[in-house]
């Protein structure tokens, strides 16, 4: 009995390499985001600022996403390797963003009750005291905001997935190359989009409470403090709605309107359709901020067409990660549609 060598045909499925600089950066964050809100929640509580009080919340709700953020970032890393995941663990980042935007949208229903009981019931705020410490916590959210701003890379440097895999199998065929990127609106990293927001959203609350506080103090505005809370609330549900359907579409697999689909539809079209070979199924989904995983089967008469040759056209679009590619072969009497 023959031992086969399976090594020249196995690869990785690491098709993300993370961003530590993200992960290190949210670590940062959520300790400085605790330690302020704490700060405005005592602070709203004693001055009797709804607009602080409201502030201080986010950033408990903040702080717990931006918690999510870090774990996400290192448990993809941790588990990267990991066999029990069939297309790597990029998904984690992913899902700790869709997590972060329902916790958003949790806080923006808060707010809404919080203010609407505040305008039923208005009470006496210590205005003065109040936007100190909110302009307190404005300059830790813009200074958090720059943190993780710095941490958005500005070119592709996702890399590690650099072999080209020349496996000639009729079903399998895996796909790599340096990552030039494709739909880039796409690309970013989620997770860390969804840590950059809670934090902008902290931010644009003080402003409000800034306004709000200035309001009732020079012109004795009193329902400008919750009014400016139901305005933060339908900013930070417009906000946590954008992300909501980014990654869910992401953890939904809805890939199939991408640009990168029409483009190997295309490719195969003009390169292998012809009156012997058809295209007659095409799955495309995301495996990483610039990777794609590929899924597709070929009908032909042409007995000289190969997964390999196949292979080479894909190659093309270099963000394709991985290529599953199925062969069928009928004859000649039979229907091409078939």
């Amino acid at each position: 009995m023959h031992t086969h060598d399976l090594s020249g045909w196995k690869h990785e499925h690491v098709f993300d390499s993370g961003n530590e600089l993200a992960a290190r950066g949210a670590r940062a964050v959520m300790w400085i985001t605790l330690v302020t809100m704490v700060v405005e929640i005592v602070a709203g509580w004693w001055f009797n600022s709804m607009a602080l009080l409201a502030d201080g919340w986010h950033m408990s709700s903040h702080a717990l996403a931006l918690g999510l953020s870090a774990f996400a970032y290192a448990a993809a890393r941790r588990y990267a390797r990991d066999p029990r995941f069939a297309f790597g663990t990029w998904k984690i980042e992913v899902l700790a963003g869709y997590t972060s935007a329902i916790l958003l949208v949790c806080v923006a229903v808060l707010m809404v009750v919080d203010s609407i009981e505040r305008l039923l019931a208005p009470q006496p705020v210590a205005y003065q005291e109040a936007m100190l410490v909110a302009v307190v916590g404005l300059v830790v959210n813009v200074a958090c905001a720059f943190i993780l701003g710095d941490a958005h890379p500005h070119d592709d440097h996702d890399h590690h997935h650099d072999d080209h895999d020349h496996h000639d199998h009729h079903h399998h065929h895996a796909v790599g190359a340096h990552d030039h990127g494709h739909d880039h609106h796409h690309d970013h990293d989620l997770n860390l989009r969804s840590a950059y927001i809670h934090v902008v959203t902290d931010a644009a609350t003080s402003v409000l409470a800034i306004v709000a506080l200035a309001g009732g103090w020079l012109y004795g505005w009193n329902w400008l403090d919750p009014f400016m809370g139901i305005v933060g609330a339908a900013l930070v549900a417009g906000w946590a709605y954008g992300l909501v359907v980014e990654t869910a579409k992401v953890l939904l697999d809805r890939e199939m309107d991408r640009d990168l689909v029409g483009e190997i539809r295309q490719l195969m079209a003009t390169e292998l359709a012809s009156g012997e070979t058809r295209l007659a199924d095409l799955h495309v989904w995301r495996v990483g901020k610039q990777a794609y995983s590929v899924a597709l089967v070929v009908v032909t008469h042409d007995n000289s067409l190969t997964p390999e040759r196949v292979r080479q056209h894909l190659a093309r679009h270099p963000e394709i990660k991985h290529a599953t590619i199925e062969i069928n072969r009928c004859c000649t009497e039979q229907s091409q549609s078939a």
